[in-house]
């Protein structure tokens, strides 16, 4: 597919399943995804200095930016996603919390200076980018020397004895879960883009080669989720 129209697909996607994303998410995880995502936010936690600021990429509808912001409260959190309907519910969550802004913008042009920020995230949204190396690239760029770069994302499971469960639950049942019948279609593209997803030794590898060190990650789920990191 095209970087365009693989844009402009993921954008109506997101576009469209905006109010139902977060319930929708916890269905199709099977209540997991706060733990998964526990695994992200613990280790930005334990590893951004304090004082700071992070950025979270293709940040949906907050999740990430907000759980930190309520973590950390003396950092700064910076969410930006290109969907203005996922930042409506972002923006909708984010009450009274002084430490989090959310902006709309593209992954792979970020709109910050170079070293701007202590650490990057990205959460669920590497794989349906047009361009994974660029994404990664334009992250390395706004993190300061010494930060570090995080991936927390779907994949297919490395285990053969797994991936026909995998198939099957993420094919024909998650579809449904997620979507209904109003949202299949939608829900099916997040099964699609995961399937044509990097699997987990080519994303480190891409890692190391736009020149991050110490990269290391860790398994949820068999692998289905994985957390990638790497330091500038």
């Amino acid at each position: 597919m095209a970087e365009h129209s693989k844009e402009q697909r993921v954008y109506g996607v997101f576009q469209s399943i905006s109010e139902d994303y977060d319930s929708a998410n916890d269905r199709i995880s099977l209540g997991l995804q706060n733990s998964w995502k526990k695994t992200l936010t613990d280790r930005l936690a334990a590893n951004t200095p304090r004082g700071t600021n992070i950025l979270d990429v293709c940040c949906g509808t907050g999740d990430i930016a907000l759980k930190m912001a309520d973590a950390r409260h003396d950092l700064k959190v910076t969410g930006i996603d290109f969907s203005p309907a996922m930042l409506e519910v972002a923006e909708s969550k984010r009450g009274r919390r002084q430490n989090v802004r959310f902006t709309q913008g593209n992954a792979m042009k970020l709109p910050y200076r170079d070293d701007s920020f202590t650490a990057a995230c990205i959460s669920f949204g590497l794989r349906n980018t047009a361009d994974y190396e660029q994404v990664l690239r334009e992250m390395r760029r706004v993190v300061r020397p010494g930060g570090y770069i995080y991936c927390l994302d779907s994949f297919v499971p490395d285990n053969p004895v797994v991936q026909p469960f995998y198939k099957i639950y993420f094919r024909y049942i998650m579809p449904r879960l997620g979507g209904g019948r109003k949202y299949r279609q939608e829900y099916m593209w997040l099964y699609e883009s995961t399937q044509k997803f990097l699997h987990r030794g080519e994303l480190e590898e891409l890692y190391r080669d736009i020149g991050l060190k110490a990269v290391d990650y860790k398994n949820r789920m068999c692998g289905a989720c994985v957390l990638v990191w790497g330091r500038k």
